[in-house]
């Protein structure tokens, strides 16, 4: 069921959501070769408590965390360990911030040093998916008008893009209705209302569309 958010419920999610971009610019700037995944849920954890948020924190004992970072290779969340940025490759953050019940959620890839042409490009494509997406979000408008919106152009469509995973709702919970696919057609699916929140997520990779559900146990 889709949840609509009073404005009052809109401004606290408004105030989750810039701290966890600014904690999503701490970690930018920590991008360098050489930092740690497990430093870099350090700086996510520090920055959001410090702004009065509390970080959702996922995984169990030793493998809990304030934030994912993963490496070229990971596709989605990964676990903060031994692993440091290598120059030449992109790093992948996503965090995610409570203030009063309510979530904020977002996530960043960086390149870390001076990447190859094809990790730039592929890095402008998923830029540019994300904001045809938003600009797709008015009332009246359905979900699927948003995932054909994020394949805007004929560069884009020689990509492969995800469909294991999507983006959602947000809320009380990080994930709620609806889900929200990289992908079309348009016209269908829930129709946009005023006062929804999603997570858009256009998830784009260079190779196969393939994916391999990885557990904690092998965290790089």
């Amino acid at each position: 069921m889709t949840v609509q958010k009073s404005w009052t419920e809109l401004q606290t999610m408004a105030r989750a959501c810039r701290i966890v971009v600014d904690a999503l610019d701490a970690l930018e700037a920590a991008a360098v070769p050489g930092t740690t995944t497990k430093e870099m849920d350090r700086i996510a954890r520090e920055h959001i408590e410090r702004a009065g948020a509390r970080p959702r924190s996922s995984g169990t004992g030793d493998t809990r965390r304030a934030s994912a970072s993963r490496s070229t290779r990971r596709s989605c969340t990964g676990s903060p360990g031994r692993a440091s940025s290598a120059r030449g490759t992109s790093s992948a953050s996503t965090s995610a911030a409570i203030v009063d019940g309510f979530f904020g959620d977002a996530a960043r890839t960086v390149a870390v040093g001076r990447v190859s042409e094809e990790a730039a490009r592929l890095m402008r494509v998923t830029r540019d998916a994300l904001f045809a997406g938003i600009d797709a979000c008015h009332p009246g408008k359905r979900v699927g008008d948003i995932g054909t919106r994020c394949r805007p152009t004929p560069s884009a469509t020689a990509i492969p893009w995800w469909r294991e995973f999507v983006g959602h709702g947000i809320g009380t919970s990080l994930h709620e209705e609806p889900q929200v696919p990289n992908y079309g057609p348009p016209g269908r699916r829930e129709r946009l209302v005023a006062g929804m929140c999603l997570a858009i997520e256009p998830m784009v990779n260079v190779g196969k569309p393939e994916v391999e559900v990885l557990g904690d146990a092998g965290r790089r």
